[in-house]
């Protein structure tokens, strides 16, 4: 059975984690739009040279070209995809939705990977020190200045996509802050 799911949720919630168990366990297909521009860009095809185009000059790549990216892979067929990363606005959700419909598909469920936002940037913060102490690398921006930054960008432009997919019935909500193994069975719980 072929099923589509929006993973939702801040910075750091585990959506990216949750989105590689999936794709291990159910063949399912994880759409990241960074995935998809980085890959397109190396492809050379049309679609690649417009994302390096715009992206050479440091500018957004828009809503199309992303749509334009999803609609390929739509067309690739799979046993289900994972929207990871997009829609981030209403907007997009509109589109992709129309993609959607257009396609003959459907999107079965959008999983919020709920969080309470001091534990979760405790949790990155004390991840990065670990590391660094370990002397392994950490991204730039895993301190708590920027996670509140990041936070905080989510929630003005992408915690619309909530009450969205709330009024869509298809919001299912997990708690991000379990252990992953919990949140894993969480999640498949609601997609069996």
């Amino acid at each position: 059975m072929t099923v589509n799911i929006i993973l939702l949720g801040p910075p750091g919630a585990g959506k990216g984690t949750q989105a590689r168990i999936l794709t291990e366990t159910r063949g399912m297909v994880q759409l990241s739009t960074g995935d998809m521009l980085r890959d397109a860009q190396a492809s050379g095809s049309e679609m690649g040279k417009r994302v390096a185009e715009v992206m050479a000059k440091g500018q957004l790549v828009t809503d199309e070209i992303v749509i334009g990216l999803i609609r390929e892979k739509l067309s690739e067929g799979g046993t289900g995809f994972i929207f990871d990363g997009f829609p981030r606005t209403l907007a997009q959700a509109d589109a992709l939705g129309a993609l959607m419909e257009e396609t003959g598909q459907t999107i079965d469920a959008a999983i919020e990977l709920r969080v309470n936002d001091d534990v979760l940037v405790d949790r990155i913060v004390g991840r990065a020190e670990q590391a660094r102490a370990a002397g392994q690398p950490v991204r730039a921006d895993d301190n708590a200045e920027s996670l509140k930054t990041r936070l905080m960008a989510y929630y003005k432009q992408t915690s619309p996509m909530i009450g969205y997919y709330h009024a869509k019935g298809l919001l299912r909500a997990v708690d991000g802050l379990g252990e992953i193994d919990a949140v894993a069975a969480e999640i498949a719980a609601i997609l069996d």
